[in-house]
């Protein structure tokens, strides 16, 4: 029986690498039409502050997604990585995309603090995990 659901796992992640995958291929393709987009369009060459928002947030979905497709690859498919640094590192991108696209004047001093807050918590814990590991506290 353990078997049966061993391999129901790993066919399980198998199908959800490969989705991923192909969602990264989509997002790629969709964010270089709209890159393409927006430097055709008049004025020729020049992006706008929100355009050039939307693409740095895209950017930072698709990295997210590569994170999260390796996440998986590496995770579940060889035993024996921590699972909680990866998926620490994962929320950390994920939070630096929220910063990177954040419009600071329309959040309330209270986003912007539990923000920090997240931050802190997300760097602590990943160091926290990765000192455990090593014995030591060494630059990523």
């Amino acid at each position: 029986m353990f078997n049966y659901l061993k391999k129901f796992k790993q066919v399980v992640i198998s199908s959800l690498t490969v989705m991923m995958a192909f969602v990264l291929l989509l997002a790629t393709i969709e964010l270089a039409w709209i890159i393409c987009k927006d430097v055709v369009s008049p004025p020729y060459f020049l992006l706008e502050i929100d355009e050039l928002l939307e693409i740095f947030g895209l950017f930072m979905l698709v990295i997210i997604g590569v994170e999260l497709l390796e996440t998986i690859m590496k995770t579940y498919l060889t035993e024996e990585v921590n699972h909680a640094e990866i998926v620490i590192s994962v929320a950390i991108i994920a939070i630096a995309r929220k910063v990177i696209i954040l419009d600071v004047n329309d959040e309330s001093s209270t986003t912007l603090l539990g923000i920090g807050v997240v931050i802190l918590a997300l760097t602590i814990g990943y160091f926290l995990v990765r000192y455990k590991r090593n014995g030591k506290i060494d630059a990523a």
